[in-house]
């Protein structure tokens, strides 16, 4: 059994991100706006962080596991993965609530909604202003 290995994907390997997606909401990935990094074991792609360049900011989502290989620390690796690229900006992101703590732990915290930038709230607009009760906090981290 070979280690784990995180890494940036090439454009070309989107389609990976996109199976694993099956799983979380059924993304799509989109080459000329994001930046997609994965944890992968033995050849898979088990874990995903993604970061999207709106507008107006960055945005992290799609920091997904396959069940499979949960546990490991790989959601961790993949964000940190893309921190080291993409942190020096600022960027938000939509946390659910159980994984605020998560998200504190890499310097994320928690803003008003009306703080995003309007691209990466509008994403939201199906909370109509009730983040919470969509399971939803927004959150931003400074560029370091």
């Amino acid at each position: 059994m070979s280690p784990a290995t995180t890494r940036e994907l090439t454009p070309t390997e989107f389609p990976l991100a996109e199976q694993v997606w099956t799983h979380y909401r059924g993304q799509k990935a989109d080459p000329k706006t994001e930046r997609i990094f994965g944890v992968f074991e033995n050849g898979t792609l088990a874990a995903t962080a993604r970061c999207t360049r709106h507008k107006d900011g960055l945005e992290m989502d799609c920091v997904f596991t396959l069940d499979e290989y949960r546990g490991k620390g790989y959601a961790r690796d993949a964000v940190e993965a893309l921190l080291a690229v993409c942190g020096k900006e600022t960027i938000y992101i939509h946390s659910t609530l159980v994984l605020i703590k998560f998200y504190r732990s890499f310097g994320w915290v928690p803003i008003g909604e009306k703080e995003m930038p309007q691209m990466i709230r509008d994403r939201f607009i199906f909370c109509f202003g009730e983040m919470e009760g969509c399971n939803a906090m927004p959150m931003v981290r400074k560029g370091q």
